[in-house]
C-alpha cells in the first residue's frame, strides 16, 4: 500500500496509507488527539480517580510511538512508574519516523528519548528511563491472551470504516480480560455500534467530549 508523511493541523505529522485514505492521527491535530484522548481522558483520569503512582499501561496500535512517548514524559513530569505494551502487527518503518516532528513540537530536548523508544528491541522489556519500561510486541491484536494485566487500555487501532474486524465484540472481550477490575480503556471513537460492542461485553461506557474535530470520544470501564 501507498503511505505518505503529512503534516496536520496542529503542524504536527502523520501517516496516511493512501489506499485507504486513512491517518495513524487525527488530521486536526496528532499530538492534540493524542493528549485529550489517552493522556487527559486516559492516563490523568486514571491516577486521578485512584490515586495510583504505578500503572500498567498496553496500548493497541504503537505506530509512530506518539502515545508512548507523550506518556513517558508525563511518568517524569507526575513521578510514575510505568509498564507500557505496545502491539503492533506492521511497525513503522525507519524513514516515516525519521520524517516524524513530535520531539521538537513537544520536548525539543527529548529527541533522543524518541528515537530510543523505537530503536529498542521488540519483544522484551527495555527500560527507557528510571520512571517507564517499554515493551514493543509485534502481533495482531486478536492474538492477545493477557489476563487482568493492565490498569489502562489505549485503542488507538485504526478506524472501523476500514479496519471494522479491530472494533467487534470478539476483540473487546479481550480488552475486558486483559483488564484489572477497575481498569480503564479510552479510544478515539464513538461510533454506537463500538460503544454497544464495548457494553456486550461487560465495560460500563461514557461518551466524553472528543479532542479538536471530533465531537465524541468513548472511555470505557471495567466493573469491579
Amino acid at each position: 500500500m501507498i503511505r505518505s508523511v503529512i503534516t496536520t493541523s496542529d503542524g504536527s505529522k502523520t501517516i496516511k496509507i493512501e489506499d485507504w485514505n486513512e491517518q495513524y492521527h487525527s488530521i486536526h491535530g496528532a499530538i492534540q488527539e493524542a493528549k485529550h484522548v489517552f493522556i487527559k481522558m486516559g492516563l490523568h483520569y486514571f491516577i486521578g480517580l485512584h490515586k495510583s503512582k504505578s500503572l500498567r499501561i498496553i496500548e493497541i496500535g504503537f505506530g509512530t510511538g506518539l502515545n508512548a512517548f507523550i506518556t513517558n514524559l508525563e511518568a517524569s513530569i507526575h513521578n510514575l512508574r510505568i509498564q507500557y505494551k505496545g502491539i503492533e502487527a506492521f511497525p513503522v518503518l525507519q524513514d516515516e519516523l525519521s520524517q516524524l516532528n513530535y520531539p521538537s513540537l513537544i520536548a525539543p530536548d527529548q529527541q533522543s528519548l524518541f528515537d530510543k523508544m523505537h530503536a529498542v528491541s521488540w519483544g522484551k522489556p527495555n527500560p527507557i528511563t528510571n520512571n517507564f519500561t517499554l515493551t514493543k510486541k509485534q502481533q495482531d491484536f486478536s492474538e492477545l491472551e493477557d489476563i487482568s494485566s493492565f490498569d489502562l487500555v489505549y485503542f488507538d487501532a485504526f478506524g472501523a470504516r476500514v479496519q471494522p474486524h479491530l472494533w467487534t465484540e470478539a476483540i473487546f472481550k479481550r480488552m475486558f480480560t486483559a483488564l484489572k477490575p477497575k481498569g480503564v480503556l479510552v479510544t478515539y471513537a464513538a461510533k454506537g455500534s463500538v460503544r454497544r460492542a464495548m457494553q456486550a461485553v461487560g465495560f460500563v461506557v461514557e461518551r466524553l467530549e472528543g479532542p479538536p474535530g471530533k465531537r465524541e470520544m468513548l472511555r470505557a470501564t471495567k466493573p469491579v
